[in-house]
């Protein structure tokens, strides 16, 4: 069995559910400080943070993942225990196996193998650990980052071990996020019985033409890094229960994914504009998941394209799709910021699994960024 399995069954026992790490952060503090990592516990409300370096010097090259997983869905539909590593296939199977203790596995690993190699190596690695990321992310990698501004830490490469590969690992990195803008809206009406209309005001009937037109809305047409911004509602909540009731009011929370070509200002003012076409009373709350961010060159992604080509013999291709994650966070800082991870077909879902030979093979491509970034570079 090697390390990387071993550490990835290990991280996979441990129920870690958001915002819960049970040990495995403590599992990876005991493993980098026997290499120098200076361990520091940057914990807030009930999110464990985890912030290990080696060195002190600029360039700082870190590793940036989650100890957090989402819960197991229904237990009868797991083919094994979600919680008990299960090899079946060529493909370890577990929750969290892709998103994202195999990437972590593979980082610690590379990040061992590097250091037994290059123990004199320029720069400085670091490790960044939360176990807020799958939840609502308000204690975890946001508030590391503002540790590290205070005392103007600064990391100037930034690689984020979420699962982004597509149909084969290294097949896709992602250099950039869109944005994530939630809202809740509140339709207030007036109850009363249907079958005197006259005397209530149905939500559910003021709210239907302004949903149409919200969902229909041409937000933007993206740009050459970004695909468009779209709205999608995502829950609607209306009635007593009771057939013969107008109800008093409906509640609706839909999500904006979007570009750089708006901003969160734009897309508030829009969204009221379109709402006040139609007379009804409503509120409004918002809440901003995070800004678009893109990494559109630099070194960091020129030292990946060389390592995945080297260790797969393909090339990659940048790619700015798919959810949120941490990396959005620590790009305002001025980081280079790329995600590379295992497959993503599997992750949040039942039967959640990585295929093994791509463990190991991720552990490579990430030893060789380290090499073509604190080696090569630094020493040429």
């Amino acid at each position: 069995m090697t390390a990387t399995l071993e550490l990835l069954q290990n991280l996979i026992r441990r129920q870690s559910v958001t915002p819960l790490d049970e040990g495995c952060q403590d599992v990876l503090a005991e493993r980098l400080t026997k290499l120098d990592f200076v361990e520091e516990r940057l914990n807030f409300a009930d999110t464990q943070n985890l912030w290990l370096r080696r060195g002190t010097q600029r360039p700082l090259f870190t590793f940036l993942g989650h100890t957090d997983v989402v819960p197991t869905g229904p237990l009868d539909k797991w083919l094994s225990p979600p919680f008990e590593p299960t090899m079946r296939d060529g493909k370890l199977y577990g929750r969290g196996a892709a998103d994202m203790k195999g990437g972590i596995a593979a980082f610690i690993t590379a990040v061992e193998r590097f250091v037994a190699k290059h123990p004199d190596h320029q720069g400085s690695i670091a490790v960044m650990m939360t176990s807020d990321e799958e939840g609502i992310a308000t204690h975890g990698v946001v508030k590391v980052i503002e540790v590290l501004e205070q005392r103007n830490e600064k990391i100037d490469w930034c690689l984020v071990g979420e699962p982004s590969s597509d149909k084969k690992l290294g097949d896709v990195i992602r250099v950039g996020r869109r944005g994530s803008l939630c809202a809740k809206l509140t339709v207030l009406g007036i109850q009363g019985h249907v079958a005197y209309p006259e005397l209530g005001d149905n939500p559910i009937h003021s709210f239907a033409p302004a949903l149409k037109a919200l969902t229909e809305e041409v937000w933007d047409h993206g740009n050459r890094c970004f695909p468009p911004t779209s709205l999608q509602v995502s829950n609607i909540n209306s009635g007593t229960g009771a057939e013969n009731i107008i109800p008093g009011s409906l509640e609706a929370q839909f999500n904006l994914r979007f570009s750089t070509e708006l901003d969160e200002a734009t897309i508030k003012q829009r969204t009221h504009a379109i709402l006040d076409q139609y007379g009804f009373n409503y509120e409004l709350h918002w809440r901003l998941s995070g800004n678009p961010f893109l990494t559109a060159s630099g070194a960091l992604i020129d030292a990946t394209h060389i390592a995945i080509k080297a260790v797969t013999g393909f090339e990659t291709k940048d790619d700015t799709g798919g959810g949120t994650s941490d990396g959005r966070f620590v790009a305002p800082t001025g980081a280079q910021v790329i995600e590379l991870g295992p497959l993503n077909e599997t992750i949040h879902k039942i039967n959640e699994c990585i295929d093994l030979n791509d463990l190991e093979v991720l552990s490579a491509i990430y030893e060789q960024i380290l090499v073509e970034l604190l080696v090569v570079r630094c020493n040429s």
